[in-house]
């Protein structure tokens, strides 16, 4: 999600815009009444975040408690920059932390101009269901997305010359190019995801929709085709700040908490990862080099470097995506499934078919539906499945490129085979015993789907069809030998071969 905000604050987005440019701005999964598992970080992996936490020097398990110092505990997180996410897991371990640490409050400092919509709606969530007082603290705005998250906490307080709203939903489109309208179902829905937060935390309820749909009107306050932004003053006014602050120690004395221990937190890294893995460049990076790392493992002998850097960038891929509620269980076999079929039609099944076809459909299907949500219009699911085509496109390319100069660098030497065999140092492609049966006829005496076994010549042989499922009892013909490996073809019967000839 973006903003409209006036012309200086869209030079100031500019680079924020560049690096969002291929975030969808849609309805998320758990504004959808899609998945609700992805509206809300479920426990486990809560708790594989709190493992991971565990892993940064942090402070002693033997610290006293506020009971035992006398003191109460305040967190303060920052949510700034753009709004994806990979911030909503940060969001939510420190607020269970809070809550672990029987704190008296979480503030969270903002200052951002937006972001995504799903991302902001897994963070508002979040700040609604905490059994922990929960504050904003707009320093210097909370523009967008932002808005939405200042509305769920339970206070807010804007600094000296701050900003709220101006969040109606919008498409970005390439870097420097203007934004682009949503449909109406999306602004409709973002509007009443306001209007559900202000409901929650008794804040006027018109205030809220105008910060995202025009066609609301307040008189007095905001006329019909104008997006609403309140000034510290006005929100004051309106009655949607709680206080006026300049620093975080006024916050705390208007939350009557002064001297309160503050424990800054900020995201470790395991959540910067996650975040940067969820990057579209980084994604479609990871995409590429999954696919280029398993391409050339199939190519060469064994298993080496190429598949373990498949599989790792592959494992990558999905670990940033399965944490902020991307991917789930259904695309990643998907893909397994998709690689499983490409392999079978490659080594197994002769030709190309209905193996190679589906196998190429669930990969594609399953990498793209990892990189969008449930509420993205058709352009941006176009755009997101042309990324991986691209991708995919791209390690193809490389892995063709690649296997073209692996036999003249050293290293590549190593895993190539250059050794040609002859018939006179070794064994011919097909042995002169199974070229024989080259143009023999007989029958299948299994079903063969597509290997199978079958009589030829009062011999059982183990041979496979050219692509077509032939039953027990059928007669067949042998139509070509590749190595060891027999290849027959189901013989028409006259009745069959006279309606084939009329057709």
């Amino acid at each position: 999600m973006t903003t409209i905000p006036e012309k200086e604050m869209n030079r100031a987005c500019l680079p924020l815009k560049a690096a969002m440019d291929e975030r969808p701005s849609e309805i998320s999964r758990a504004g959808q009444g899609s998945r609700r598992r992805r509206a809300r970080l479920p426990q486990w992996r809560a708790i594989l975040f709190g493992l991971l936490a565990l892993l940064i020097p942090g402070e002693p398990l033997g610290q006293p408690s506020p009971a035992e110092n006398g003191r109460p505990v305040v967190y303060l997180a920052p949510i700034e920059g753009i709004i994806d996410l990979g911030l909503a897991p940060f969001v939510n371990r420190v607020l269970e932390e809070a809550a672990g640490a029987e704190a008296a409050a979480v503030i969270f400092e903002i200052n951002t101009f937006g972001g995504r919509v799903d991302a902001a709606v897994v963070i508002r969530d979040a700040l609604l269901n905490a059994p922990i007082q929960t504050v904003a603290f707009i320093n210097k705005r909370a523009i967008s997305a932002g808005a939405l998250i200042s509305l769920a906490a339970e206070k807010i307080a804007m600094a000296d010359g701050g900003t709220i709203g101006a969040a109606t939903p919008v498409q970005v489109g390439q870097p420097g190019a203007p934004a682009q309208p949503v449909e109406e179902k999306t602004v409709s829905y973002v509007r009443k995801e306001f209007r559900a937060t202000a409901e929650s935390r008794k804040r006027p309820l018109l205030v809220a929709e105008a910060m995202v749909d025009a066609d609301v009107e307040i008189p007095g306050i905001i006329e019909k085709g104008k997006l609403l932004t309140l000034t510290t003053e006005e929100a004051m006014e309106h009655g949607v700040a709680d206080f006026r602050a300049n620093t975080l120690e006024s916050v705390l004395e208007q939350l009557e908490l002064p001297g309160a221990e503050v424990k800054r937190a900020t995201p470790n890294w395991a959540e910067r990862l996650v975040r940067l893995l969820t990057h579209p460049v980084l994604s479609s990076l990871l995409i590429t080099v999954a696919m280029l790392g398993i391409i050339l493992e199939l190519r060469t002998p064994g298993f080496g470097i190429p598949g373990g850097l498949g599989i790792a960038s592959l494992a990558l891929f999905f670990w940033g995506h399965w944490l902020v509620q991307l991917a789930g269980w259904e695309e990643i076999l998907l893909v397994v499934s998709g690689l499983v079929l490409l392999v079978m039609e490659i080594f197994v099944i002769p030709g190309f078919g209905v193996a190679g076809v589906l196998g190429i459909a669930a990969l594609l299907g399953g990498l793209s539906l990892s990189v969008i949500g449930a509420g993205a219009t058709w352009a941006f699911i176009l755009k997101a499945v042309g990324r991986v085509v691209f991708s995919l496109f791209i390690a193809l390319g490389a892995s063709l490129l690649l296997l073209r100069l692996l036999p003249r660098l050293p290293f590549g030497r190593r895993l190539i085979l250059e050794t040609g065999l002859g018939a006179g140092e070794g064994y011919t492609s097909a042995p002169e015993s199974d070229r024989g049966w080259l143009g023999k006829k007989g029958i299948a005496l299994s079903p063969l789907r597509p290997a199978g076994i079958a009589e030829i010549e009062e011999e059982r042989v183990d041979v496979v069809s050219d692509g077509e499922l032939i039953e027990a009892g059928q007669p067949i013909k042998v139509i070509r030998v590749d190595g060891n490996r027999i290849v027959v073809r189901r013989l028409r019967t006259s009745t069959e071969r006279s309606e084939h000839e009329r057709t």
